[in-house]
């Protein structure tokens, strides 16, 4: 006869496979959405170092395509004035520690006279932390290479000045479509947030330990997504102003910037709540089944946002599945009153409001369209 786990332990072997799969599949997701920038990179290195070699005629002109590697590699996500300092860091570090070395050599104190004079002299030209950090880096991989002779530590320094104007023409022309860059962290966080709301309903159905173990393990999983798509919002944000040509989409990317927000609530809403079944299944209370159909509303409340959010319709259907959810939570309380309902009841109002946030009503609208959804909706 097998050994019968106790909840506990099954709460943690299950919640150990949904945290693998949850990382197995950000990092995929992470390759889908890098791949592209990953190519850029590469062949803007490439076309550094053939600037460098066949225009200037440099024989290694190894901080042509490190500046690219710096300045794309940080920029590619956080874009504008950033790129700039990146550029602007790596050609003063290299700079400084190149005059510093060519006069007095390399060695331990020469390290730290260069990285001193390199972060000073960012600081002292109004650069940001990342401007500082990279005049540094720049200036310990000088201090740490053969001291050069004054053609070639000129060559550096040319060097990084064409990675870094190659690096920035390349971050500028970029064919980055903000409503798409927006979009793809957007798309998938709110489908497996719907994904979520529909296991803890499964779950409540099922009275299943196991399963609302696994969804509150998913609701959890959704912080770093969360955290990606305000990334992204920002660096739609700063195509804008980067790109003239594409400024005819700031509406849809101020809309989508609009919805963060909102999406961060009800994902933190989600969270609550899916604690809050995890109580009420392990304490055996009683959970009336339309205060569960209130959670699968929130489901499709969530898939008709992102269809909204996409630009298809979806605006209608999504209010009016939010505020189902909200009358039938509602309508829970009637049938029972006991500890877990009210907290279910609450993160459910609560989510329906962060949706309506989410399509464009002001606060004060969503808060009193939830409040009289009991009223209004027959069920």
């Amino acid at each position: 006869v097998g050994e019968v786990l106790s909840p506990t332990a099954t709460h943690q072997i299950v919640g150990r496979r949904a945290r693998l799969r949850a990382t197995v599949e950000r990092r995929i997701a992470a390759l889908r959405f890098t791949w592209l920038r990953i190519i850029q990179v590469c062949l803007a290195a490439g076309l550094a170092w053939l600037v460098a070699t066949q225009v200037f005629q440099h024989e290694t002109p190894f901080f042509a395509p490190i500046a690219v590697v710096l300045v794309l590699g940080l920029a590619i996500e956080r874009r504008g004035k950033r790129a700039y300092e990146v550029a602007l860091g790596v050609a003063l570090g290299v700079g400084i520690a190149d005059l510093i070395v060519l006069l007095t050599g390399t060695g331990s104190w020469q390290l730290m006279l260069v990285l001193g004079l390199a972060m000073a002299a960012a600081v002292l030209s109004g650069g940001s932390a990342m401007l500082v950090n990279q005049a540094a880096v720049s200036a310990v991989l000088v201090a740490t290479l053969p001291a050069p002779d004054i053609a070639v530590s000129l060559d550096r320094f040319v060097d990084a000045l064409i990675g870094g104007s190659i690096a920035l023409a390349a971050n500028a022309i970029s064919p980055i479509d903000p409503i798409r860059l927006v979009r793809r962290h957007v798309e998938p966080l709110l489908t497996r947030l719907s994904g979520t709301l529909i296991d803890i309903a499964d779950a409540l159905s099922e009275d299943s330990h196991e399963e609302i173990a696994a969804a509150l393990e998913r609701a959890r999983s959704l912080d770093p997504a969360v955290q990606e798509m305000k990334i992204a919002v920002e660096a739609g944000q700063e195509t804008l102003w980067l790109s003239p040509l594409r400024r005819r989409h700031k509406s849809r990317v101020d809309q989508l910037a609009e919805a963060a927000e909102p999406i961060d609530l009800m994902i933190r809403n989600t969270r609550v709540l899916a604690r809050a079944c995890v109580r009420a299944i392990d304490l055996n209370e009683h959970v009336p089944p339309i205060a569960t159909a209130s959670i699968r509303d929130l489901a499709a409340s969530v898939n008709s946002l992102d269809s909204h959010l996409g630009g298809s319709p979806g605006h209608s259907a999504a209010r009016e599945s939010a505020l189902r959810a909200a009358a039938r939570a509602s309508a829970a309380l009637e049938e029972t009153s006991n500890l877990s309902v009210n907290m279910i009841v609450g993160q459910v109002l609560s989510t329906a409001t962060d949706l309506l946030l989410g399509l464009g009503l002001s606060r004060e609208d969503a808060l009193e369209e939830v409040r009289s959804a009991r009223a209004k909706m027959d069920l």
